[in-house]
């Protein structure tokens, strides 16, 4: 017999807010274990068998698609720049050539990425390494860092001095495609085992995106870190993220695959 309690994956993540804030609001609390995590983290967890659906990097669907069903049109993507996938960058991006990118610990869909727009956009050799330093710390000796999530958007306009680069901007350019950064997966065992609880919670699921669409002023009331960003770049950030899973946000899925297959970093 399945547990009493789907548990649900939770990104503490600015990108998220208006998903998670509805899910709430009509009482998902309640009825849900929810579990907060970064993206890495909550991959791991769901691996492990520690939640049963979350909003979950892109890549880890592309590494372990025997493990997880996907919820049919629920993603994070964008066509275009994310504002909160940034390269900061001591040189320009071309000058990158043979030195070390640092890249947030916390992400795994964006470190593949990084790694496709240096490596088959611009032709570089760059080592990779995974860091959980500030960035103060980090440029010290590195020459460019990766940050995602809130992160990002607090460095955003601290480094005048820095080349800062939109990943989702930059895939966008290469390709014409928007990019999915995360999908909303479902362990396989959960959708056999609860298959009823798992309806409820894509009802749930599908009216909180349907309310974050209208109510993004009242989601943004109710956000707790209003000094990150004032309260109309934050609903202009929101507007420029998709929850949506359409074809074409398919297609730039299925060519990330390519690039990542081509580069080994998914088999």
């Amino acid at each position: 017999m399945f547990r009493l309690k789907l548990r649900i994956g939770k990104i503490p993540y600015a990108n998220l807010f208006p998903i998670f804030y509805m899910i709430e609001k009509q009482g998902g609390g309640a009825r849900y274990d929810i579990i907060e995590g970064v993206p890495a983290e909550l991959n791991r967890k769901l691996r492990d068998d520690i939640i049963d659906i979350s909003p979950s990097s892109s890549i880890e669907h592309l590494r372990h698609p025997d493990r997880y069903e996907v919820i049919r049109n629920h993603s994070i993507s964008a066509d275009g720049p994310i504002q909160s996938i940034l390269l900061f960058s001591k040189t320009p991006l071309e000058s990158l050539n043979g030195q070390t990118i640092l890249t947030s610990s916390q992400s795994e869909t964006s470190v593949a990425l990084v790694e496709i727009i240096c490596r088959k956009f611009y032709n570089l050799s760059c080592a990779f390494a995974s860091s959980a330093d500030p960035i103060e710390k980090a440029l010290r000796s590195n020459p460019a860092y990766m940050l995602i999530g809130d992160d990002a958007i607090r460095e955003s306009h601290k480094w005048p001095d820095l080349h800062v680069y939109d990943l989702g901007s930059l895939w966008k350019q290469h390709t014409g495609l928007p990019f999915t950064y995360a999908l909303w997966l479902v362990r396989k065992e959960c959708a056999a085992e609860a298959p009823e609880a798992l309806a409820g919670f894509i009802r749930d699921l599908d009216r909180a995106k349907e309310l974050s669409q209208t109510e993004l002023r009242e989601a943004a009331a109710a956000w707790p870190y209003k000094a990150m960003l004032p309260q109309e770049d934050l609903i202009a950030y929101w507007k420029g993220i998709s929850y949506d899973l359409t074809d074409e946000h398919r297609q730039g899925l299925a060519l990330f695959r390519r690039y990542a297959v081509e580069l080994g970093l998914v088999p």
